[in-house]
C-alpha cells in the first residue's frame, strides 16, 4: 500500500471533508433517494436513477478518503524559504522571451487543484525544482520539449 504525503492541516481539511460527507451528504442522497422514490414506478424513474447514481459516487468519494486517511504519512511542514520543498509557494518565469511568471504550491497528490495552482510533488517541475534556490534554473521535460525556469520567489505555504 502506496503512502500519501499529507501535512498536518492537509489531514486535518481531507478528515473534515469526511465528516461533512458522512452526516449531510449521507442525509442528502437519502433525501433525494426519497424524493425519487415518491415518483412512482422505479423502473421508469430517470430521478431514481440520478440518486442512485449520486449515492453511489459520494460513497466511493468517502471510501478513497477513508483509504487517503488510512495510508497518510505526516510530515512536519518545513519553514524555510531558503531552497523548494514539499509545501513551498513557489513563482517561477521561463527564460523565453516574453514569458509570464507563474505561482503555484508543490503538495501531496491528495491537496492537487490546478484550479488552486496546487501541483503534486512527484511532478516532473516540482521534482526539478525541489532543493534549488531563488536564482537557481532548472530544466524540465515538457510534452512539447525541454523547458528552463528560473526561480524568482520561494514562501511558505499555510
Amino acid at each position: 500500500m502506496e503512502e500519501a504525503t499529507l501535512t498536518r492541516e492537509a489531514l486535518k481539511e481531507v478528515q473534515k471533508k469526511l465528516e461533512h460527507l458522512k452526516s449531510v451528504g449521507r442525509k442528502e442522497a437519502a433525501e433525494q433517494l426519497k424524493v425519487a422514490r415518491s415518483f412512482g414506478d422505479l423502473s421508469e424513474n430517470s430521478e431514481y436513477d440520478e440518486a442512485k447514481t449520486n449515492q453511489a459516487k459520494l460513497e466511493a468519494e468517502i471510501q478513497d478518503l477513508e483509504t487517503l486517511i488510512a495510508r497518510a504519512k505526516i510530515i512536519d511542514v518545513d519553514n524555510s524559504t531558503e531552497v523548494v520543498h514539499m509545501n513551498s509557494i513557489v513563482t517561477i518565469k521561463g527564460t523565453a522571451r516574453g514569458a509570464a511568471e507563474k505561482t503555484f504550491q508543490i503538495c501531496g497528490y491528495a491537496q492537487v487543484d490546478p484550479s488552486a495552482n496546487k501541483i503534486s510533488e512527484d511532478s516532473p517541475l516540482a521534482k526539478a525544482l525541489t532543493g534549488h534556490k531563488v536564482g537557481d534554473k532548472v530544466t524540465v521535460e515538457a510534452p512539447r520539449g525541454e523547458m528552463t525556469y528560473k526561480i524568482v520567489k520561494i514562501k511558505v505555504g499555510k
